[in-house]
């Protein structure tokens, strides 16, 4: 990928996995989660402004630019942030799989030679602390909880595990943090087999479509308009 790829590839995540928490909103299976997965769909989206103005300053493009008028092919995010939130085990899972991706990367960006890069990352990483935290205790307080709670929580590993190589491919840290959190939640890692990718080529699933399609209705009906 080249360097602006690379940049929509964080912005991308970050961007599409703020819009699938933002559904949450009012929908928590209880008050201070409801709250807490707001705050952590506003994480995502201050990273994904940062990112996204970056690398839209190659080509003249903004932040919007580049959130509401690409379409579904130009964007360049790993499958599983797009998938649909499912039930409360679902999206904890996919948080899950995702901070454990997040947090060494960006701890891996800190230090890189791009000093703009870094100092997202610096910020950034801080907060998918506290997401791979909060994901990994709910993780253990479901997948070690009752038997429905336990079922739930399985059934949501295998259900994403088959999107997860886009993630992990290389990446030892994010296997190892995410093995030792299912072992403590008493559930089982998937086998390998099926591994459908393409996102950061642009190769999506018919998911990604239909939220750009509500992300973006507003902006495209309203062309340039301001507040």
């Amino acid at each position: 990928m080249t360097a602006v790829d690379e940049l929509l590839a964080i912005g991308d995540d970050a961007l599409v996995a703020a819009q699938r928490l933002g559904e949450w909103c009012s929908r928590g299976p209880e008050m201070e989660e409801d709250v807490a997965l707001a705050n952590v769909a506003l994480d995502q989206l201050g990273v994904a402004r940062l990112v996204l103005s970056y690398a839209g300053e190659a080509d003249g493009r903004t932040e919007d630019d580049l959130a509401y008028l690409r379409e579904d092919f130009e964007f360049r995010n790993c499958l599983l942030v797009e998938l649909p939130n499912g039930d409360f085990a679902t999206t904890i899972g996919k948080l899950l799989l995702l901070s454990g991706y997040q947090k060494p990367l960006y701890e891996s960006l800190v230090d890189g030679p791009d000093e703009r890069l870094g100092a997202i990352a610096d910020k950034a990483r801080k907060e998918s602390a506290y997401h791979l935290e909060h994901s990994a205790l709910w993780t253990v307080r479901l997948g070690d909880g009752t038997d429905e709670s336990h079922r739930r929580m399985q059934a949501a590993v295998d259900e994403l595990w088959p999107y997860t190589h886009e993630l992990y491919a290389g990446n030892g840290a994010w296997l190892s943090t995410v093995e030792s959190v299912l072992a403590e939640a008493t559930l089982e890692r998937p086998d390998g087999g099926w591994q459908p990718g393409g996102g950061r080529r642009g190769v999506h699933t018919e998911h990604l479509g239909y939220l750009l399609a509500e992300m973006q209705v507003l902006h495209r009906a309203h062309p340039g308009a301001r507040w």
